[in-house]
């Protein structure tokens, strides 16, 4: 499996058969210029998981491609006049020959008084890799790549840490981080490697380069 990481929660998976791009949201750089994409796959509504300028050109230059999009997304993409396929929770869709899991279903609580948004979540090929969005679900599958959150307002490092060890991934490749500086992005990564599972790989990729995992 090849890997590219855009930059914050966008990951473009490659399975050999399907070429699948994740969350192309604000914080994220590069995947305007992807071809040939299969599907284009949206876990939730939030602008840094899904950027409405960019999604129309995106899709006009991959018109093969499937737009998949949370219950959240759908208005949002109906508004800027493209189609989608609308997908919960227990879903199960055969994408160029990958299939893929939908799972999760709510967005981690930011504030217990701000509403709770839609967030599902992304299990491709029975577990070979695993998508969370924002969310800490825990899949029910085995999970051979995860794509970690590392900060967030949801979310604090404990949390990451928990969530690494009850996945326990064989490679954990950190998402989700564009807010954070260099130094704090070393830290975080750092925390991880010491705390992470016994046999699991953390792997941070740099943006816009592909990754064999």
């Amino acid at each position: 499996m090849q890997i590219v990481h855009y930059g914050h929660a966008c990951v473009l998976v490659d399975t050999g058969s399907a070429r699948l791009l994740f969350d192309p949201g604000t914080f994220s750089h590069g995947f305007e210029e992807l071809r040939d994409l299969d599907a284009i796959l949206i876990t939730h509504q939030h602008f840094d998981h899904l950027d409405q300028d960019r999604l129309p050109a995106l899709v006009a230059a991959n018109p093969t491609a499937a737009l998949i999009v949370d219950p959240g997304s759908v208005e949002d993409v109906s508004k800027l006049g493209l189609d989608a396929e609308q997908v919960g929770p227990g879903d199960a869709l055969t994408l160029a020959g990958a299939s893929v899991n939908v799972t999760g279903g709510k967005h981690a609580i930011i504030y217990d008084d701000l509403p709770k948004a839609p967030n599902v979540a992304y299990v491709v090929d029975h577990g070979a890799f695993f998508h969370p969005g924002d969310s800490l679900f825990v899949p029910e599958q085995k999970i051979d790549v995860l794509a970690l959150p590392t900060q967030a307002p949801w979310l604090r490092t404990g949390e990451a840490i928990d969530y690494l060890r009850a996945v326990s991934p064989r490679v954990a490749v950190p998402i989700h981080q564009a807010l954070l500086t260099k130094e704090a992005m070393r830290m975080s990564y750092s925390w991880f490697e010491r705390m992470a599972p016994d046999g699991c790989e953390l792997r941070p990729l740099t943006p816009g380069e592909p990754a064999e995992v």
